[in-house]
């Protein structure tokens, strides 16, 4: 993690552009977690601990790609139909053929083997055939309807990284080159809590001026999404003991912490104090909408992000900073955003100087192009504007004023998890 920021409480400090932060985090990370060896059919969504190298050649043998004929195109003549005696029948699964006889066809069968002296396989649909000879159309293309050893994955070649996230079509792949079980990293350990009187649980009856706790139960789901453990701390008091003895307790335990409220600077916000009294604050105060008061430290070698208490700043802020931080935790490699170039719906004015995330909408204009309106409603506290939106719409430091039309970022939800 990066260098404790000089008087990081004080009033007139500079707020640390977007970019930076991001930087930073990237640059100081690293997995956190030990590896495990885990079966592919329990490996969907681990993190690869290992390069995976195929020992073979994917498919190992010259196959056939469809139901035929195999047949050496220099038996054929030129300008004529060719009859061909059949000297071969070769099925899936059976033992290495003979070499094809001169001036004959093979019938076979797709995933066959290719009998050594055959180059050209023809569709069984496209011959007139019987038991004993195959007639051969002209002009039939040379070298067809077959795949060679090695055309997927070649011997040695290494097909996946270490720190790529398992999807079904890499397990496939692992299958396909015969692993049984593959090393992955352990899953990350991540305790989650609220601060503030003013938080209920849900199912509870709060009193005047009481809120559910909206912030937790999110931040929970987000982090199991990524396939990490979760630990319920609850709801802390709004006191600077009570929040110094269960940061302390859960960074024991824990190889993340997740806080939400109680960064700001008010006299009842006690985290970022807290932080700094166990361990370090590495950047706090960021030059961002919304989410401004967002801190993130560690105590001795366990991590922590403080949210803000807005529900939807505690949601956009999860994932711009805390998706990729607990990704690379995991052993992920950081997961830059995807950020989809589109025609703006919308004009808006904005302040320089910080970077800002407007929740948004994919469109289709009369013409059928693909542009992005924001939502109508921006607030912080608007947790169905998340609901109701598509992705963010990002909007860099140096950016006053869009305009329709105007190309802006667009950063779909799907790949963060929460689509």
């Amino acid at each position: 993690m990066a260098t404790i920021l000089n008087d990081c409480f004080a009033e007139h400090h500079k707020l640390l552009p977007a970019e930076e932060a991001l930087a930073r985090l990237r640059a100081g990370v690293s997995p956190v977690v030990g590896c495990e060896e885990v079966s592919l059919a329990n490996a969907k969504g681990r993190i690869l601990a290992q390069n995976l190298v195929s020992p073979n050649n994917v498919p190992p043998f010259n196959n056939a790609a469809v139901d035929g004929y195999a047949f050496n195109s220099q038996d054929l003549s030129a300008n004529i139909e060719t009859t061909l005696a059949i000297s071969a029948y070769i099925a899936a699964g059976g033992e290495t053929p003979a070499p094809l006889q001169s001036g004959s066809a093979a019938r076979i069968f797709t995933g066959a083997p290719l009998p050594a002296g055959a180059d050209t396989v023809i569709m069984q649909e496209d011959v007139t055939a019987d038991e004993q000879s195959v007639s051969i159309p002209q002009h039939t293309k040379t070298g067809i309807n077959w795949r060679p050893a090695g055309e997927d994955m070649s011997a040695g070649e290494t097909v996946l990284l270490a720190g790529h996230r398992l999807r079904p079509q890499d397990i496939g792949c692992a299958a396909a080159m015969g692993y049984a079980k593959l090393s992955v990293f352990k899953r990350l350990k991540v305790a989650v809590f609220s601060s503030g009187n003013e938080i209920y649980e849900p199912g509870q009856t709060p009193p005047e001026g009481g809120i559910f706790d909206v912030n937790r139960y999110m931040l929970m789901t987000q982090v199991r999404q990524t396939g990490a453990e979760v630990s319920d701390l609850g709801i802390l008091p709004d006191t600077l003991d009570a929040t110094v003895a269960a940061l302390d307790l859960a960074a024991k335990n824990h190889d993340l912490i997740l806080s939400s409220g109680g960064v700001s600077t008010g006299d009842k916000d006690h985290i970022a104090h807290a932080i700094n009294q166990l361990g370090q604050i590495n950047f706090w105060r960021l030059a961002i909408k919304p989410g401004r008061p967002l801190a993130f430290g560690h105590i001795a070698n366990t991590a922590l992000i403080g949210f803000p208490g807005n529900p939807v700043a505690t949601g956009v802020c999860f994932m711009r900073f805390g998706f990729p931080l607990l990704c690379a935790l995991s052993g992920q490699i950081w997961p830059e955003p995807i950020k989809l170039t589109l025609p703006a719906a919308f004009s808006l004015s904005k302040k320089p100087g910080r970077t800002e995330w407007l929740r948004a909408n994919l469109q289709v204009d009369t013409n059928g192009r693909s542009q992005v309106d924001k939502h109508p409603r921006q607030g912080s506290g608007i947790l169905t504007s998340l609901v109701g939106a598509d992705g963010l719409i990002e909007l860099c430091e140096s950016s006053t004023r869009i305009e329709i039309g105007d190309a802006v970022s667009f950063l779909p939800f799907s790949q963060f998890n929460v689509a």
